[in-house]
């Protein structure tokens, strides 16, 4: 087993033998003296350098420290032993040395002589690499010293290489190398290369030799100097070849100095070809191209430097120093600056538009430089670009499906007609630009184009249209947009009268009240029937969201009449919640009694008849039995069905909204006070029963509403920027035929006053302690689990009931000592006892049933009467009764039992004894009393434990009415549903 110490106690880098990098100028053996053997290498002598003759190689090996005199040998170290991990040597030392052979290996001198086997030359080493790495040989403490006696070896600060050029004759020129190493001039017959990335210099006295290396870049040519040591002639007669051939490049790597009395010849210029290929040539390969279609609308290009006359070089490829090529380089930029979204390169192929861009506005622009020549290749084909506002008409078609028309979108550019289909995918796949068949092309970044791509994509996705564009019958706002947008829009006469009518949510045409109506409606009601009515004449849905207590039932049974009246011999159908399906019986019973209503309150299956099987004019089932019984409803053609609190088809994952998508009607009207409840996302659901072409993408809507109203998490999109302002405009006009909803405040002022009061209850010292217990502790829990929160969703809504319970009663949680007073409870009892008192009724509402069961244990034995009511009573028609009826001051009632259904005016007082997140569904409870038939002031009292997390409930709540408001009401404000960071903030301190 591998040793703990051995792991993680290693030694540190630094520990071990120190190693060296020796430096030593060879002298490699003449093939003559080797015969047909290996030539040897041993270390030069002074005596070698006065050898014409003689070859010499740079090399370097790792040397080790004699332990006896200190000084540097080669001892048992070699290449091959540091790159196999052998030797007690310096960790950090030993991978210096192990990558220093990696950069110089390829090039080891003589392999296979064991006597140099060892040693690595580095006259022949071209990567920089090499200098980089000997610079960094400080870091690591490897000196660099000679591996010979009689040697000594450095490296210089800086070394300058140059190409000198003097007269040599009349008319001759001399080229030598200039070398420079830290400033001092060296003779160039003592230089050589090493590589093409540094020299290195040898002068030697009597009895040393002494080494200098150096980083230099360099050329080919300059290379071949150093070689030549005495330098070269370039002979008078080839002096104009020299200019051609020679002089640009030693100009442009700013390597050449010239003696005062030397003319050099004038170099040609460079040129910059630009090779243009039309068709599906290859401007590297000189073909001219063929056909097809895809050939048709292709240009090939290709940039090239035609340097002293006959060599091209890529474009990428500048040899520095020529301020010519610079100022083409700069002159083609700027020419390419007319079409900056071109690939701007040394070579591609462009199709289509891109193709047309190129020729039309590019290729013009090269043709004009000076410094560039422009080589076509190919039939040059002609292409036009039109800059002209575009003229946009836009009509609908009546078709075979009464939901849709088709649209019909006319754009017109400088006179010229843009087909609709291509145009469209164009726009909706964001192009920048269209090409047309005849070579114009144009810009699709115009403000007009802008929004109708907006436009077409609310109107449906890519890949909707089997046929072409189509519009909704909904799409009445939509519609006034297009309008807007074109220079001239002509509807269908079948859909004419229903946009004037719908257009700004104007007053539709009054309907006479039914005379089979027993009641006088309100003027809100009668408006509230008239469009209704329009609703249905048009083969429309919608939703009636009136405020609670309005009256709903009453303008729903008031239609439904209506279109008796009008010869409608299909029955309706209603479904709302069990709770209610009595209440519509008794409703029509008294509103409309010559409406016959069957209710369908058991499944097909337990003895109920077959919705088909009915001869009633109104059917009234359940949600629950509707899903039961979902294939007999989707059999009968109703002629209206109507969603009574229609937020329980808020989900479109369920099956019940399933069952409710799946029947026919002519007309869906989806009645409720709270069609947005938490998010739009439960709006979007109902629409899709009642208005199904308005919204017909979920995605969609997420991705255009949803995201950029509710979460708002760029500042585009924050609450009250322009972003989603703009979005929630832009919604609600859509929303605004389709939605009707009036509150108590603008249709009904002769309702009594309502006044609402939050009232704290301070929580007893032993309460205290007990809710900051376990506060503590699920806070540290639930943090931990929101960055996961749709995962860990049960586990935190858990801890936060738990804390709600907890600030109602400890005994709710089996929290603290027993016999822990509800301090909250205590005082609601004093608040009954008085009003008891003094003739006054009131409705007491929470959400837990098992507080409500404390409440009601407690206010008997204190001799106050109640009435109680939640979810699990039977005979519920009965308790309400007696309330209404009795003697009781009190009816309590859970939050889930008592949301709707419930008309309860003989009660003006409320209190709600813990707040819920949804603000909807207190209101729907305040609203049991403060409703038409009341006559006397209500007054609401909400119960909030201090210093609890139903203070922070209570804030949530004001941010999600928000909402509300937003979409529904006057108030552009918005707030974000539950989050992660809701929940972050109902636990802070």
């Amino acid at each position: 087993m591998t040793s703990w110490r051995s792991v993680l106690l290693a030694p540190p880098a630094d520990a071990g033998d120190a190693l060296a990098l020796g430096v030593e100028l060879r002298r490699r053996e003449s093939a003559d003296a080797a015969h047909w053997g290996p030539r040897r290498v041993r270390a030069a002598t002074v005596e070698d350098l006065s050898d014409d003759r003689a070859e010499f190689t740079l090399g370097v090996r790792p040397l080790s420290r004699r332990r006896e005199s200190g000084g540097w040998v080669r001892g048992d170290v070699s290449w091959d032993a540091l790159r196999r991990g052998a030797g007690a040597f310096r960790a950090d030392q030993r991978t210096w040395f192990v990558e220093l052979y990696g950069i110089a290996h390829d090039v080891r001198l003589l392999a296979g002589l064991r006597d140099d086997s060892d040693w690595v030359t580095l006259d022949s080493v071209t990567s920089p690499l090499l200098w980089s790495h000997l610079r960094a040989a400080a870091a690591v403490e490897v000196p660099v010293v000679a591996a010979a006696r009689r040697q000594q070896v450095q490296i210089a600060s800086s070394a300058d290489v140059a190409v000198r050029i003097s007269r040599a004759s009349e008319g001759a020129l001399r080229l030598r190398a200039q070398v420079a190493l830290d400033g001092r001039g060296i003779d160039a017959g003592s230089i050589r290369a090493i590589g093409t990335s540094g020299v290195y210099a040898v002068d030697a006295d009597a009895t040393l030799i002494r080494i200098t290396l150096g980083e230099s870049a360099l050329g080919d040519g300059v290379v071949g100097l150093l070689a030549a040591r005495s330098g070269v002639v370039v002979p008078a007669s080839d002096a104009r070849d020299f200019a051609r051939l020679a002089l640009p490049q030693l100009q442009r790597r700013g390597m050449l100095t010239t003696d005062p009395d030397v003319v050099l010849p004038r170099a040609e210029p460079t040129v910059l070809v630009a090779t243009v290929v039309f068709g599906a040539g290859d401007p590297g390969t000189g073909g001219s191209g063929g056909g097809g279609s895809d050939a048709e609308d292709s240009v090939a290009y290709r940039l090239e430097w035609l340097r002293r006359g006959i060599r091209r070089a890529p474009w990428s490829h500048t040899e520095s120093g020529d301020g010519d090529e610079s100022a083409v380089r700069d002159a083609v930029a700027a020419a390419w600056a007319v079409a900056p979204d071109l690939p701007y390169g040394e070579a591609s192929r462009l199709y289509g538009v891109d193709a047309a861009e190129f020729v039309a506005l590019v290729l013009p622009a090269l043709e004009a430089l000076d410094g560039v020549r422009v080589e076509i290749r190919g039939q040059r084909r002609e292409f036009r670009e039109l800059r002209g506002e575009p003229r946009i008409t836009v009509r609908t078609v009546e078709t075979d499906d009464p939901d849709w028309f088709d649209l019909g979108i006319i754009v017109e550019i400088d006179g010229r007609r843009i087909p609709f289909t291509p145009l469209f995918t164009a726009l909706a796949l964001r192009r920048k630009k269209m090409l047309l068949a005849d070579g114009r092309f144009f810009s699709l970044a115009h403000p007009a184009l802008d929004r109708l791509r907006e436009l077409l994509d609310d109107a449906a996705e890519l890949g909707e249209w089997e046929a072409g564009p189509r519009i909704a019958r909904y799409h009445v706002p939509l519609w006034e947009d297009f309008e807007d947008l074109a220079d001239q829009a002509e509807p269908a006469v079948a859909w004419r009268a229903a946009a004037r009518a719908l257009r700004d949510g104007g007053v539709p045409e009054p309907v006479a009240v039914p005379r089979g109506v027993n009641a006088e409606l309100r003027p809100y009601q009668r408006t509230g029937l008239d469009r209704l009515a329009l609703w249905r004449r048009y083969g429309l849905g919608g939703i009636l969201a009136d405020d609670m207590g309005l009256g709903k039932t009453l303008q729903v049974l008031a239609l439904l009449a209506h279109a008796r009246d009008e010869g409608e011999g299909r029955p309706f159908l209603v479904v709302a919640p069990t709770s209610v399906m009595s209440t519509w019986r008794e409703e029509a019973e008294r509103f409309t009694p010559g409406l016959r209503v069957h209710l369908h309150d058991r499944t097909v299956g337990a003895g109920a008849r077959h919705p088909a099987e009915v001869t009633a004019d109104v059917v009234v089932t359940s949600y629950g039995l509707l899903r039961h019984d979902e294939e007999a409803f989707a059999a009968v053609l109703w002629a209206v069905v109507v969603l009574d609190e229609a937020q329980f088809v808020k989900n479109p994952a369920t099956r019940q909204h399933r069952a409710v998508a799946g029947l026919r009607a002519g007309m869906v009207l989806a009645v409720t006070g709270t069609p947005l409840e938490n998010s739009l996302t439960e709006l979007w659901a109902i629409l899709s029963l009642t208005c199904p072409g308005l919204f017909p993408s979920a995605r969609r809507f997420r991705e255009e509403y949803v995201k950029p109203i509710e979460r708002g998490k760029v500042p585009e999109n924050a609450e009250g920027a322009p972003g989603r302002q703009a979005r929630l405009a832009r919604l609600r006009s859509r929303l605004r035929p389709f939605v009707l909803r009036r509150t108590k405040e603008s249709v009904a002022p002769e309702l009594p006053a309502r006044q609402e009061q939050e009232v704290r209850v301070e929580l007893s010292p032993a309460h205290r302690a007990v809710y900051e217990t376990v506060l503590q502790r699920e806070r540290q829990k639930v943090l931990g689990l929101l960055d996961d929160l749709d995962r860990h969703r049960f586990i935190v809504f858990r801890s936060l009931t738990l804390l709600r319970m907890l600030a109602l009663a400890p005994e709710l949680v089996d929290a603290g000592a027993p016999g822990i007073r509800s301090t909250k409870l205590d005082a609601l009892r004093e608040h009954l006892r008085e009003l008891a008192a003094e003739g006054h009724r009131a409705l007491v509402f929470s959400q837990f049933t098992s507080y409500l069961d404390l409440v009601r244990t407690d206010l008997v034995a204190h001799g106050i009467d109640i009435e109680y009511l939640d979810g699990s009573t039977r005979r519920r028609q009965d308790v309400i009764r007696r309330f209404r009826t009795g003697s009781a001051a009190v009816f309590l009632i859970s939050l889930k039992a008592g949301g709707f259904g419930l008309t309860l005016t003989e009660a003006d007082y409320v209190f709600l004894l813990d707040p819920w997140w949804n603000p909807a569904a207190e209101a729907q409870a305040v609203d049991r009393t403060h409703r038409i038939g009341q006559t006397r002031p209500v007054n609401v009292y909400r119960l909030i434990a201090a210093g609890t997390i139903e203070e922070k409930v209570v804030a949530l709540q004001q941010r999600k009415a928000r909402l509300f408001q937003a979409v529904l009401g006057d108030d552009d404000a918005l707030a974000q549903s539950l989050t992660a960071d809701d929940i972050r903030g109902l636990l802070a301190d």
